[in-house]
């Protein structure tokens, strides 16, 4: 199968559905990210920064570029210039840089919470507590160049499906309790990262609004 024929399977399978299509381009070549590009996807994921920039340099300049892997406050300078969301906020402090370096950019910068749902602890993450604590803290309101624009989580990998429909629904309650519960203006609530090749089809049924797919997109790496 084509990229074509790959990006064509899985816009019919999101058809009528709240989510969108993030292609995880990490390891793929610029060549891979320009036929899917040219075949009209135009958002893409990268998971490190070293891999993200260079790519960022050589491709078309209205790619929305997104990472969702894990970021080190020391590289998010080098992002904050042209990233267009950021998945994987894990601490206060990495959400505090982010928001000087968005200042110094003039920029507004859209974060998703990467919360801990699965029950592997090679996953991570924030729990439901602490995710909420930070964002009902009157003090996150003086972080003017971020938005809070939802939610990212894991599910355990599993072949049991209820237990991946469980977690992806406790993301989603969570998502929910935010959005009817703290007002500020630099949250917004829209947007849930849930669910890549293997449980996209459940992350839809609960509500995702952004499936990330690699490999059943671009090929093996």
């Amino acid at each position: 199968m084509s990229i074509q024929n790959n990006l064509d399977y899985f816009n019919q399978q999101i058809k009528n559905t709240s989510a969108k299509l993030l292609a995880v381009s990490k390891t793929h070549s610029t060549e891979k990210i320009l036929e899917a590009y040219q075949a009209n996807c135009k958002i893409f994921a990268e998971n490190r920064v070293q891999e993200l920039v260079p790519k960022y340099e050589a491709l078309p300049k209205d790619i929305s570029w997104h990472l969702i892997g894990t970021l080190q406050s020391n590289k998010v300078k080098y992002i904050a210039p042209f990233i267009s969301m950021i998945h994987s906020i894990d601490k206060f402090s990495l959400l505090e840089e982010v928001n000087k370096q968005a200042k110094k950019c003039d920029r507004i910068i859209d974060c998703l919470l990467q919360i801990y749902i699965a029950e592997e602890e090679t996953k991570f993450g924030f729990d439901f507590e602490e995710a909420y604590q930070i964002l009902d803290n009157h003090n996150f309101e003086n972080l003017e160049n971020i938005c809070i624009k939802g939610v990212m989580g894991m599910a355990t990998f599993t072949e049991n499906t209820q237990q991946i429909r469980q977690e992806f629904k406790s993301l989603k309650s969570f998502f929910e309790k935010v959005k009817n519960n703290i007002h500020k203006k630099n949250i917004n609530m829209t947007e849930i990262s849930m669910g890549m090749s293997s449980d996209y089809q459940i992350a839809i049924e609960e509500g995702s609004t952004y499936i990330r797919v690699g490999s059943a997109i671009f090929g093996n790496r």
